[in-house]
């Protein structure tokens, strides 16, 4: 019994030693599962470094659908309306051009909020909208 006993607490404090870890590599995996980056906000301090860059002013309406609209409008995805289009009257026709400009800042459908510019002014959403209009 005391043999076994021995056997016992001996296989313990060899298996509690091989998963003991060195401070070099519990360093390693610490820095392994490190988050790859860190999100700062304009005016935010605690980042360690220069803030969030302000913006250098409001896009062109062509900015915003060059950037965050074509790939959608241009072609049509999910029934967007197609930049130029008559699709474009219709909708006004039927909503009015306010609700469409909320359309365009809240999302409709499979239209995400903004259409994905998350740092787009409403303003610079109705710019968008108003580029996306038939011309002429």
């Amino acid at each position: 019994m005391f043999k076994k006993s021995v056997i016992a607490i001996f296989a313990v404090m060899v298996a509690s030693a091989a998963w003991a870890l060195s401070d070099k590599q519990r360093a390693d995996i610490e820095a392994r599962i490190a988050p790859a980056g860190k999100v700062c906000m304009q005016g935010d301090t605690t980042c360690g470094g220069a803030g969030a860059l302000a913006s250098s002013g409001p896009r062109s309406g062509e900015q915003v659908y060059n950037t965050y609209c074509t790939a959608c409008h241009s072609v049509g995805v999910l029934g967007a309306p197609k930049t130029g289009s008559s699709d474009w009257i219709a909708r006004i026709d039927a909503k009015g051009k306010d609700t469409v400009y909320a359309n365009g800042v809240n999302g409709i459908g499979a239209m995400p909020v903004k259409g994905t510019c998350g740092d787009c002014s409403d303003d610079e959403i109705y710019a968008a909208i108003d580029f996306m209009l038939p011309q002429g």
